[in-house]
């Protein structure tokens, strides 16, 4: 990757409605405008991210999702209402900040919940969109949270079964997701890190047979992330992302003239190439490249076909 590089510019955006959504800006001030669009939901963004660009051509901007990383308030509390933190309201978000940082078109970059959001982004503002870098392809369909933290246990039965038995026995045959985001507000901090513990040992299953990706790469955050991270994420999952099913698919057309690339470890258990195979269909402009030797977390070959991505886009 790039060097290390920190920003020249940052702040909190007020979205009007009681939240301050953290952005900041590197690289070149006169650079092609990139937005980085980081997963989870709720991971925030991180520094590496920001080393994925030339920093000598691109104008590098990243923002931290509501109530995670650096944007407050913070979903870790669970005073923190998330009723106002929906796929609308950050899509609103992301067209605040395009507007006061004064960029006309911008290039997205970002993979596995922010691929949800940046396609829904640029189909609500297809004309605000240059480019899509996209890996770990998702569109956060029912059916691909049901095979998140269901279909998939039929590779690990024994752990599935713990992760349903993170819920009240009376809710384990229902909404698993639902009983855990009323965990995840509980004012009991036992409660909330209990069910966090068990969310995240889930995640880390998913992907432990990832030999080239990042082990542990759910739970090896601090604390408070942590706990944001999994409060929003069942909020997210257990609410459909607030979008119709299949809308992103379906309406992909509205993504025609935007030149994309698709990339997607062959090896994705928990997002399976699937649905980064079915986009492509829809969307002509984009290119699709499977990576043999990766899974959802990456490896060297993702890394060096993102790179690639991303300076062929640079001019």
């Amino acid at each position: 990757m790039y060097p290390p590089i920190e920003p020249y510019d940052h702040g909190h955006l007020d979205t009007g409605d009681g939240h301050l959504v953290y952005w900041e800006v590197c690289g070149n001030p006169a650079g092609k405008p990139a937005l980085v669009v980081h997963g989870g939901p709720g991971s925030g963004c991180s520094e590496n991210q920001r080393r994925r660009f030339d920093p000598e051509r691109y104008r590098i901007i990243l923002f931290d999702q509501r109530n995670c990383g650096r944007s407050l308030p913070h979903a870790s509390d669970p005073a923190t209402d998330l009723s106002t933190n929906t796929t609308p309201h950050l899509i609103a978000d992301m067209e605040r900040l395009r507007e006061h940082l004064g960029v006309d078109r911008w290039l997205l970059y970002g993979g596995s919940w922010g691929s949800t959001l940046m396609l829904a982004y640029a189909e609500a503002h297809p004309t605000r969109v240059s480019e899509l870098v996209i890996c770990g392809v998702t569109m956060t369909r029912r059916s691909e949270i049901d095979w998140l933290y269901n279909g998939v246990g039929r590779y690990f039965p024994e752990q599935r079964q713990r992760f349903r038995e993170g819920v009240p026995e009376s809710e384990r045959d229902g909404d698993v997701l639902a009983a855990y985001a009323r965990l995840m507000s509980d004012p009991d901090p036992a409660v909330r890190a209990k069910a966090a513990h068990e969310w995240v040992t889930w995640e880390d299953t998913v992907i432990s047979m990832e030999v080239n990706g990042k082990p542990n790469a759910y739970s090896d955050r601090p604390p408070l992330a942590l706990l944001a991270f999994v409060r929003i994420c069942a909020h997210y999952f257990s609410n459909a992302a607030w979008l119709e099913e299949g809308i992103l698919l379906r309406e992909a057309y509205k993504l025609a003239g935007i030149p994309g690339v698709l990339l997607h470890g062959r090896f994705d258990l928990g997002s399976p190439l699937e649905t980064a195979w079915d986009l492509a269909q829809r969307w002509p402009d984009a290119r699709l490249v499977v990576v043999d030797d990766s899974g959802h977390t990456g490896s060297g070959t993702m890394r060096e076909q993102v790179l690639a991505a991303l300076d062929a886009f640079a001019t």
